[in-house]
């Protein structure tokens, strides 16, 4: 992995030294939530193995995960539910879940880079990376922060829903779940956009409409509380809304 990225090395150049990394998890999946991570990675720090969530064994992730919990200057970690993923369709409400993910984040970053190709509707100046979760390390650390998050919401998952075998195949059309889906048909956490092979009649449309993009950017997100700037303590944690999992703040650089 290396630091030697363009869109990371334009931001140097503009003096930005608060850089965060986003990305998302669960983009493929029949069923529940999208999660995103933001993450800012104090300058000179090490954490050996990291890469790409994708590319490590469950094992290696948990251990990274909890270094990159300790290491990292502020992270922050949130979703999108499965009713905005049907309503927005899984781009638009994977942009939410990383704008909601940046803006829990504090100190607040100066400038983001996003995992993949698309970098718009961010409240700060953003680029997108491809492939930057193999190459930008604080995108690589938001990267595991938002697979070991769903993976381990995935297991509450499979206990509500046990017919499905969530825990094992963590949502995607695995033919296991196939199968269940049409033994046992589609639960409230099932995505209607993506099981519409159920209902051969249903609309194939994908696309979702302007006035939802729209609405969609202007999704509140979470405002950190004014009495307690750069902490994490149980006030904070008390007014969380829905959509952020976890968190932690830093008082400074």
């Amino acid at each position: 992995m290396t630091n030697d990225v363009t869109e990371l090395a334009y931001f140097e150049g503009l003096g930005y030294t608060l850089i965060c990394g986003a990305d998302e998890a669960g983009r493929g999946p029949l069923c529940g939530p999208v999660v995103a991570a933001a993450c800012i990675l104090p300058e000179g720090t090490v954490i050996e193995g990291l890469n790409d969530s994708k590319k490590l064994t469950p094992k290696k992730r948990d251990k990274l995960f909890d270094e990159i919990k300790e290491k990292a200057l502020t992270y922050c970690i949130a979703q999108s539910s499965v009713e905005e993923i049907d309503r927005y369709n899984i781009l638009e409400a994977s942009l939410l879940a990383m704008r909601r993910a940046i803006d829990g984040l504090y100190p607040a970053p100066e400038a983001a880079l996003i995992d993949g190709n698309v970098d718009r509707d961010f409240a700060l100046p953003a680029r997108a990376v491809i492939h930057g979760d193999a190459l930008v390390p604080a995108i690589a650390a938001a990267s595991i922060l938002a697979k070991v998050s769903r993976d381990r919401g995935c297991i509450e998952l499979d206990a509500q829903y046990p017919q499905y075998g969530i825990a094992g195949h963590k949502g995607y059309g695995t033919k296991v779940h196939m199968n269940a889906l049409r033994e046992h048909g589609p639960s409230p956490i099932h995505r209607a956009r993506f099981i519409r092979f159920l209902n051969p009649d249903a609309s194939n449309d994908t696309e979702a409409r302007p006035e939802d993009i729209e609405i969609a950017k202007q999704r509140p997100s979470w405002e950190f509380p004014s009495d307690c700037k750069g902490c994490d303590c149980e006030t904070v944690r008390d007014r969380l809304p829905a959509w952020i999992l976890d968190f932690k703040h830093s008082e400074g650089v």
